[in-house]
C-alpha cells in the first residue's frame, strides 16, 4: 500500500480524530496485536471469541502510534495527546466497517481497468490464481492471498495491493446470506465469475436456490456495462437463472458455450491437457496443475482476461507460471510415498474431482492408490446423503484401500461396499488413523488426503510424510 495521513484515514473511514495530529503517517494495516510495529495502523477488531480493543496496551508498546476503536474507553488513558509524538486515535461506530471503507477507497485510489469478483461453491480460489497469472501477462495485477476472502481478509488483502495495480483479482467468500454483497459493494466489480453452485453452507441458506441466490449478490452494483461469466455444466448456472442487466459470458462443455470446453485429458498428479473453442477458433491448453476440474477453472479466467482484451493465446501463456495455493491439489513427496494434499476444504462434487486425480495418478510396480477421505461439514440435511454419494462415486472408481475419517465417514464405507470390507477401513476419530498410519501406508503408495478443513488433516499429511 501507499502511505496515508491520518486526516486521509479519518475522512475514508468517517471517524473523529479525538487525539494525535492530522499530518501524521501511517505505512501499513495491522489487525494482530501480536505483529504491529511503528509505523502501523492499527484496527481492534471484534471476533467471535477476541476484541482487539483488549489488546490496545500491548499495540501501543510495539510503538504503533495509530488507531481506529470503536470503544473509547478501552484505550490506555496515556495514550491521549498531551504532547506531539503521543498516539493519533480515531475513533468509529465499527472497525470492521471501517476497516472495509478503507479498503473501498484505497480502490478508488488506484489506477484500476477493472476490478474482477470471483465466487462459488468449488474453485473460486484455484479461479482466481488461474486468473491472476492470466491477467499478469499483461497488467499489474493484485490477488488475495490464501483464502482471504471474508469480511476481514479481503479489506487486509486490497490494502497490500501496490499503488500502481492494474487489474483487482478478488475472491468473494461466503456462508450465509448477505455477506457477498457486503464484499461487493465494498469492491464494486466490473466482472463477476461465478464457479459453481454446490451445496456447501446449505444449512445456513436452506437449498442450492438460496446458495444461487446469495451468489448472485456478486452481481450487486453490476450496470450495463458488467459481465457476469458462468460455468453452465453446472445445473444451476444457467443464464435464465442468472440473467440480470448485465453482460452474460457462458463456459462449459456445451455447444452453445461462447468457451468451450473439449477433449479433457487427465495425466493425474502430472497435469492435464484440454481443448477450448472460442470465436471460431481453437487453443490446445496444457495446465501444470492436477485435476480435471481446472479445465473449467482456467477456461473462466480466459473469458475473464478476455474483456480485458488479452487474447486467449496470451492468457493461455500465462497458465504456465501457474501455482495454486497450498492445499489445493498440492503434490507431496518424501522417499517413494506421494501425498495429494487437498486439505483445505470438501464437498461432494470436489470430492468426486479430486478421486479422480488420484485414479489418474501413476504409480511405481507393487504400489497403491489410497483414498484417505475424512468428514465434509455444513451440509445440514444433505450430509448423510452427500457422503454415501461419495462413497459411492469411490466404490465404482476402485481406489485399493479408502480410508473414511469421522463422524460421517461411516456413510462413505457404506457407500463404497462395492469395494469389499477388506479395502475399506473406517475410523471415527483423524488420531487413531494417524496412530496406525505407518502400518497402513507403503512404500510405492499414492495417497489422496481430502476433508473440510475443520478436520485439520493437513496434521495426517505430515504423519503419513514422516521419516519415509
Amino acid at each position: 500500500m501507499r502511505p496515508f495521513t491520518v486526516e486521509e484515514i479519518m475522512k475514508a473511514v468517517d471517524g473523529t480524530l479525538v487525539s494525535g495530529e492530522k499530518d501524521n503517517m501511517v505505512y501499513g494495516i495491522c489487525t494482530d496485536s501480536r505483529k504491529s510495529k511503528p509505523g502501523d495502523l492499527f484496527f481492534p477488531l471484534k471476533g467471535e471469541n477476541n476484541d482487539g480493543h483488549d489488546f490496545l496496551g500491548q499495540v501501543l508498546e510495539s510503538g504503533c502510534r495509530t488507531i481506529v476503536v470503536s470503544d473509547e474507553s478501552k484505550v490506555p488513558k496515556q495514550a491521549f495527546a498531551s504532547q506531539p509524538g503521543d498516539a493519533d486515535i480515531i475513533v468509529v461506530e465499527d472497525t470492521t466497517a471501517a476497516l472495509q471503507a478503507l479498503a473501498s477507497y484505497y480502490l478508488d485510489c488506484l489506477p484500476l481497468k477493472k476490478k474482477i469478483a470471483v465466487t462459488g461453491s468449488v474453485g473460486k480460489t484455484s479461479t482466481r490464481d488461474m486468473l491472476y497469472y492470466a491477467v499478469s501477462t499483461s497488467f499489474k495485477t493484485g490477488r488475495n492471498p490464501k483464502n482471504f476472502n471474508n469480511y476481514f481478509g479481503l479489506p487486509l488483502s486490497i490494502m497490500d495491493f501496490e499503488p500502481d495495480t492494474e487489474v483487482a483479482v478478488l475472491e468473494m467468500g461466503m456462508a450465509s446470506k448477505g455477506e457477498i454483497e457486503t464484499l461487493a459493494r465494498l469492491a464494486r466489480p466490473d466482472i463477476g465469475v461465478i464457479t459453481n453452485i454446490g451445496v456447501s453452507h446449505i444449512e445456513n441458506l436452506g437449498s442450492r436456490e438460496g446458495i444461487l441466490k446469495a451468489k448472485l449478490e456478486v452481481t450487486c452494483c453490476f450496470d450495463e456495462n458488467s459481465t457476469l461469466i458462468i460455468n453452465t455444466d453446472n445445473d444451476m448456472l444457467t443464464p435464465e437463472n442468472v440473467k440480470g442487466n448485465y453482460k452474460i459470458v457462458t463456459v462449459g462443455t456445451g455447444e452453445k458455450c461462447d468457451y468451450r470446453i473439449k477433449d479433457v485429458c487427465d495425466f493425474g498428479d502430472k497435469g492435464i491437457e484440454y481443448t477450448l473453442c472460442h470465436d471460431g477458433k481453437t487453443y490446445r491448453v496444457k495446465l501444470p496443475v492436477p485435476g480435471a476440474h481446472n479445465a473449467v477453472n482456467s477456461s473462466l479466467a480466459v473469458a475473464a482476461a478476455g474483456i480485458l482484451g488479452i487474447s486467449p493465446e496470451t492468457a493461455i501463456k500465462g497458465f504456465e507460471q501457474a501455482e495454486l495455493t497450498e492445499k489445493r491439489l498440492n503434490i507431496k513427496k518424501q522417499g517413494r510415498i506421494k501425498v495429494i494434499d487437498d486439505t483445505y476444504n470438501a464437498c461432494p462434487d470436489s470430492m468426486k474431482s479430486a478421486l479422480n486425480t488420484l485414479m489418474s495418478t501413476s504409480i511405481d510396480e507393487g504400489g497403491r492408490r489410497v483414498a484417505v477421505l475424512g468428514d465434509m461439514f455444513e451440509l445440514g440435511n444433505e450430509s448423510q446423503a452427500a457422503h454415501l454419494e461419495v462413497g459411492q462415486y469411490a466404490g465404482e472408481m476402485k481406489p485399493d484401500l479408502l480410508v473414511a475419517v469421522g463422524n460421517d465417514a461411516r456413510y462413505y464405507a457404506e457407500g463404497a461396499s462395492a469395494l469389499g470390507e477388506d479395502r475399506v477401513l473406517l475410523y471415527e476419530h483423524r488420531e487413531d488413523f494417524e496412530k496406525e498410519v505407518s502400518s497402513i501406508i507403503k512404500p510405492g503408495d499414492v495417497v489422496l488426503v481430502k476433508a473440510s478443513r475443520s478436520m485439520e488433516m493437513e496434521k495426517t499429511v505430515k504423519e503419513i510424510l514422516k521419516d519415509k
